[in-house]
C-alpha cells in the first residue's frame, strides 16, 4: 500500500486527474438516469393501445379516467364527469390513385382502396374531438378546488375554458 501511495504522489497534478475522473463518473450516472423514463418509438402508452369499438365506449373510458384523476384532487370529494363529442371516429384508408388521359384530352382520376387479405389498409384513425365537459364535484364550492379541477382538465384534454363547466355536486 505504501509503494502505491508513493507512486501516486509522484504524479504531477493528481488532484486535477481525480477531479476530472469523478466529474466523468457523475456525468455518466446523470445521463444514464435521464434517459430511463423516455419511451422508444415502438412503445405504446396505455391510452394509445386501447381499441374502442364505438364513440360511446371511448367516452365512457375518458369519463372514468377523468373521474379517477379529479377525485384525487385535494378537497374535490365525489366527482362525476360528462363528456360530449363533436363527432365520431374518422378512418382514413390507403388508396391507389390512377390518372388516365382520355382521347379528347380530359383527365380522369380514379381511387381504389388498397386491400390486404381482403381488408382495406387503415392509414390513420382520427379520434373524436371533445366538444364539452361538465364536472360535478362536492368540493367545488371552494374556489381553489374548482380552479385545481379546471387546471387538471386543461392539462389532460385540449378543450377551451368556455367548453368546460364545473358545478357544485351533492
Amino acid at each position: 500500500m505504501g509503494a502505491l501511495w508513493d507512486k501516486l504522489k509522484k504524479i504531477k497534478h493528481i488532484e486535477i486527474y481525480l477531479t476530472v475522473g469523478f466529474a466523468i463518473i457523475i456525468l455518466a450516472i446523470y445521463l444514464s438516469t435521464l434517459g430511463g423514463g423516455k419511451k422508444t418509438e415502438g412503445q405504446d402508452t396505455t391510452e394509445n393501445s386501447q381499441n374502442f369499438s364505438s364513440s360511446v365506449e371511448y367516452v365512457d373510458y375518458l369519463e372514468n379516467k377523468l373521474e379517477s384523476v379529479l377525485t384525487s384532487v385535494k378537497g374535490a370529494g365525489q366527482v362525476n364527469v360528462i363528456i360530449t363529442l363533436d363527432s365520431g371516429f374518422e378512418y382514413v384508408y390507403a388508396t391507389k390513385d390512377e390518372t388516365k388521359t382520355s382521347a379528347d384530352g380530359g383527365k380522369v382520376t380514379t381511387s381504389q382502396l388498397i386491400m390486404v387479405d381482403g381488408k382495406p389498409v387503415l392509414e390513420k384513425e382520427i379520434y373524436p374531438t371533445i366538444k364539452g365537459i361538465v364536472v360535478t364535484s362536492s368540493g367545488a364550492e371552494n374556489i381553489s378546488v374548482k380552479m385545481n379541477l379546471l387546471s387538471a382538465l386543461q392539462t389532460v384534454v385540449n378543450v377551451p375554458n368556455q367548453n368546460i363547466t364545473i358545478l357544485i355536486g351533492n
